[in-house]
């Protein structure tokens, strides 16, 4: 008779599956992906390196997989904070303000998963998070366009211009520092969104009026 596994054993090995996903994203989040060795990793995790490798069969299957986990939770996120706005252009102002907004409060993190250099497998995966991020943000404001809220565009050249402003601004190495400076990150944010807002065509007093609406969620770190 097949062996089966139990749900006890189906879980356990999910739990430790994401225990290593967990402190690659932490080691991640601290030194970039070049900091993410298995040997490391299952150090942190608590088991043996043998165990990751069982896994994931290489460093690169693990930092790809970190990267999918990372875009989805970043995703998801900016499509909640979008979902819950009243109107077309509230949307597409709190979905790009939560997007930055995160990004900026992981920023190593969020620079290690959308732009460090690293493997041509991981930088495929990237291009793919890069794409979401567009492809979403086409369709807020395809739905503004079309709704006559803002002037008529290529939303296909338009989307990610912003992302690729986003990224620039906020992560890249010539973007400014803010760290342990939560009102620094915060006027940052509302800057990079307010930009990208004036860029879609939108009033100034309306686009200062929606950023001002928007709930960001900037950590306060302590030095």
């Amino acid at each position: 008779m097949p062996y089966r596994r139990t749900e006890n054993v189906v879980r356990r090995l999910a739990e430790r599956e994401q225990a290593i996903l967990a402190a690659a994203t932490e080691m991640a989040a601290e030194g970039g992906m070049a900091s993410v060795q298995i040997a490391d990793v299952a150090k942190r995790a608590g088991i043996a390196a043998g165990t990751v490798y069982r896994y994931f069969p290489s460093k690169n299957d693990l930092i790809a997989e970190l990267v999918a986990a990372v875009a989805g939770r970043e995703l998801d996120a900016m499509k909640a904070a979008a979902d819950a706005a009243p109107g077309p252009l509230s949307a597409l102002a709190a979905g790009i303000a939560t997007f930055a907004a995160r990004a900026l409060n992981e920023r190593r993190l969020s620079w290690a998963v959308i732009a460090e250099p690293v493997d041509a497998q991981v930088d495929a995966m990237r291009l793919d998070f890069r794409q979401s991020l567009a492809v979403e943000l086409e369709r807020r404001i395809r739905t503004a366009v079309e709704g006559g809220h803002l002037p008529d565009q290529d939303v296909r050249v338009a989307a990610p211009a912003i992302v690729g402003a986003l990224m620039e601004g906020l992560l890249g190495p010539l973007a400014p520092l803010h760290d342990n400076d939560a009102a620094g990150a915060r006027e940052a944010v509302q800057g990079a969104t307010l930009l990208a807002l004036r860029a879609l065509g939108m009033v100034d007093a309306r686009a200062r009026g929606l950023v001002a609406q928007c709930e960001l969620p900037i950590a306060d770190k302590k030095s």
